[in-house]
């Protein structure tokens, strides 16, 4: 029974297509599920990651059409990570980002890796960083002007920036058994790095601690939660023993068709979710036809042209 590594990590959109445009388009990730929020199905959910929809790439987002700005601050997943596989990949990204008019910061080192921050078009915080021969790369997504060895390949790691550091490490080594890696003094403070399952960059969480200052007001750009990485549903349902025991509420095991998830807040607020691999994203489509038409779950299924009704369109 272990984490193993980072599972999925949903934010908040504003306008679909114009982020199917950006993550599709700019960043050459691909469209794997074109679905909508199980739990409220008038919102689009969309998930994009590598070309066969690997556990462990997916970057999702909920759209919240007129979705206010999100205000900067702590208790919240301040930055998100995705993989390339060599510091030539990360040069082509600075060049690819520059002519494509993204905020973007000097190419530096990130949790002992090269690493290129940049900002998506609604205030989203994000990196590439370099992981040459980690087990959790997908396989890269198909792009005309984007060639495979260039290709994002799945999530780094996540960094969530806290008020009180030592109740999220807490939760993150004595109840989910990720382990100490490093420390490093980043801009915005002290940085501790902590690595689950067999380690590398997908498999990290970077905590800073800060202490002052208001909490994030979520918005759009946000990130909503992270989702870990567990084997099975058996592997779940001994989570839900170990979380329910530690004192935690938690949503208990919810079905997502996809896969089976399990919901609790840190002691900061942060909503953390651990998920099971499969059945998969495969499940209902081909890989040819993943992202191509709405998907639903089953138990959506009959309400399909009430759901297509209220949603817009999306061209991907």
């Amino acid at each position: 029974m272990k984490i193993n590594g980072i599972h999925h990590v949903s934010a908040l959109t504003a306008n679909a297509q114009k982020n199917v445009n950006y993550y599709r388009q700019i960043l050459g990730l691909k469209l794997v599920k074109k679905t909508v929020n199980q739990d409220d199905p008038s919102m689009y959910h969309l998930f994009y990651g590598d070309e066969v929809a690997s556990p462990g790439t997916e970057l999702t987002f909920f759209e919240i059409p007129m979705l206010a700005r999100r205000l900067e601050g702590t208790n919240a997943i301040t930055r998100t990570g995705l993989l390339v596989s060599s510091e030539e990949a990360l040069a082509f990204w600075e060049k690819r980002l520059e002519e494509k008019g993204v905020k973007k910061e000097k190419t530096s080192i990130r949790g002992g890796r090269p690493a290129l921050l940049f900002t998506d078009p609604e205030g989203q915080q994000m990196f590439l960083t370099v992981e040459p021969n980690g087990h959790e790369a997908g396989e890269p997504p198909v792009h005309a002007d984007i060639r495979a060895e260039f290709a994002i390949r799945g999530l780094g790691p996540v960094e969530l920036t806290v008020a009180r550091a030592e109740e999220t490490t807490r939760v993150l080594t004595e109840i989910l058994g990720f382990k100490y890696k490093a420390s490093e003094q980043t801009s915005h403070g002290m940085m501790t790095i902590y690595e689950s399952g067999e380690g590398g960059a997908g498999t990290e969480i970077h905590v800073i601690e800060k202490a002052d200052g208001p909490s994030e007001r979520s918005g759009r750009g946000s990130v909503h939660h992270v989702a870990f990485r567990v084997k099975n549903a058996d592997e779940l349902e001994k989570w839900h023993d170990k979380i329910s025991k530690a004192g935690f509420a938690n949503s208990g095991v919810v079905e997502r068709f996809y896969f089976k998830a399990l919901y609790f807040r840190e002691p900061n607020g942060i909503l953390f979710e651990i998920s099971t691999d499969g059945p998969g994203f495969t499940v209902d489509e081909g890989v040819e036809e993943l992202g191509n038409r709405l998907a639903l779950p089953p138990f959506l299924e009959h309400r399909r042209s009430e759901i297509e009704h209220r949603l817009t369109p999306i061209q991907s």
